[in-house]
């Protein structure tokens, strides 16, 4: 299948080669769904537009195999290079994995920049970041990711620069250096993001001691996770019909029907082959999903594929999961712009909500019931903020104390309160426990609780 959305080509002269012009391609192995295909050149374009590019043609590209060379047959390389010089675009975008030999091959044989998805999404990031956390995060992806490419960025790696004349052997190549100047700011910026992961850490301890569970925010990137959060706390986050239009976490307190309130994070949208560097680097905010009390995983139930996003930021969260001990909090799961769907279609979606309501808390289900809104038009808040009522207050939290010999009754009451995980004494008879406990009990018993301890360096 060739699926292909083209400008007009011009009869006469080509237009000079122009950076902010670009063609979109996603190259797919094998036999895919037209639909899948679609929707994922589709989100291709979107990220493209999402950097202010503006998109002179878009195509689907079936392979039969992967070329070690330049990822695309040569076939598909000459059609490129004949586009590219017709359309005037100097950028390529591949929406696809490149090794650093591919994209320098390609580059070379189409004669216009090259960039594969990872670097993409990174100059979007690097385009978002306002904060300086989100700057040293992006910073610290890039970083990671052109160090393994130094073989495209340099024409110049196999120069030599001059010993000292003391080794008789030659000096440091222009590579080495390259590497080594990339590895010591890698380090440096590791350091200051510690130094960002403790801040953090120690605000959700002072959030945890006064009783606020943590609701944080995710979903896929676009499924209207800002619009919500605007709706809930007015704080007038940039929301736009737009892939990752929100990059720095913001946090707000939100009043509940109960009279109790919570604190709501929005945080970065996920998105499907989400480039492991922006995972290890984003680690500081992406902290924040697993140390929550309650996820609000916001869906856009009007997007054809709606059901592949909803599995991509699961096998992200999964991942987060497994980096933070298995830590993995309950999923409260919003149906969004429910506004945008066909009368049938909506109602459908409305009874289903309506029927895993019902069977929410009993003994044929343990998950928690989604609920269906509109964050546009405010439909479904006032049964979300009810949801989110119930589920976060019956959520538990884990705690460490420490308490002295003599603090026995002390113990007793945390025994009552909740369940002792893990016990331990000392030769001094002091007692170190790990309990579960409601959040209220959490917040009652955490003053207790001794602060962490000052972070590592960031060995590399």
């Amino acid at each position: 299948m060739r699926s292909t959305r083209r400008l007009t080509k011009s009869t006469t002269e080509p237009p000079p080669p122009d950076l902010n012009r670009t063609i979109v391609l996603r190259p797919h192995l094998g036999a895919a769904a037209a639909n899948e295909t679609e929707a994922r050149l589709a989100e291709a374009v979107g990220l493209a537009v999402a950097l202010g590019l503006s998109v002179a043609a878009a195509e689907a590209a079936p392979l039969r195999q992967i070329s070690p060379r330049t990822y695309l047959g040569s076939g598909r390389v000459e059609r490129i290079k004949h586009d590219a010089e017709a359309f005037g675009a100097g950028l390529i975008v591949i929406d696809a994995p490149l090794s650093p030999v591919q994209q320098r091959n390609l580059e070379q044989d189409i004669a216009a920049k090259v960039i594969d998805r990872t670097g993409l999404i990174l100059e979007i990031f690097g385009l978002r970041a306002q904060t300086k956390e989100g700057c040293l995060q992006v910073e610290l992806a890039r970083q990671q990711y052109e160090r393994s490419r130094l073989v495209r960025t340099w024409t110049h790696l196999e120069r030599q620069r001059g010993g000292l004349g003391k080794t008789g052997g030659p000096g440091e190549t222009q590579i080495e250096l390259d590497r080594r100047l990339i590895a010591e700011r890698i380090i440096k910026l590791k350091r200051e993001l510690e130094d960002v992961r403790r801040t953090r850490g120690l605000q959700r301890r002072a959030r945890s001691r006064a009783g606020l569970p943590a609701v944080v925010l995710v979903g896929y990137t676009n499924a209207g996770k800002s619009t919500l959060f605007n709706r809930l706390t007015e704080a007038g986050v940039l929301a736009k019909d737009m892939l990752f239009a929100t990059l720095d976490p913001t946090a707000r307190q939100v009043k509940l029907p109960s009279g109790r309130a919570v604190i709501v994070s929005d945080t970065v949208g996920f998105i499907s082959d989400l480039p492991h560097e922006l995972v290890e680097a984003f680690r500081a905010t992406l902290e924040a999903v697993t140390e929550a009390d309650l996820l609000l995983h916001v869906r856009d139930m009007a997007h054809p594929e709606s059901d592949k996003q909803r599995a991509d930021v699961l096998a992200v969260l999964a991942q987060l999961a497994n980096s933070a001990d298995g830590k993995s909090p309950p999923v409260l799961e919003v149906w969004n712009k429910i506004d945008q769907l066909d009368a049938p279609t909506r109602e459908a979606r409305l009874r289903r909500a309506d029927a895993a309501g019902e069977e929410e808390g009993s003994a044929l289900s343990s998950a928690l019931a989604p609920v269906a809104i509109s964050a546009v038009t405010g439909e479904g808040i006032d049964a979300l903020l009810a949801a989110i009522d119930r589920a976060a207050f019956s959520a538990t939290r884990i705690v460490t104390l420490t308490l002295a010999a003599t603090e026995g009754k002390l113990r007793a009451q945390i025994a009552a309160a909740g369940r002792i995980v893990e016990e331990i004494t000392d030769d001094n008879g002091n007692i170190t426990l790990k309990a579960e406990l409601l959040i209220t009990d959490a917040a009652r018993f955490a003053p207790l609780e001794p602060l962490p301890e000052a972070p590592k360096l960031a060995a590399e």
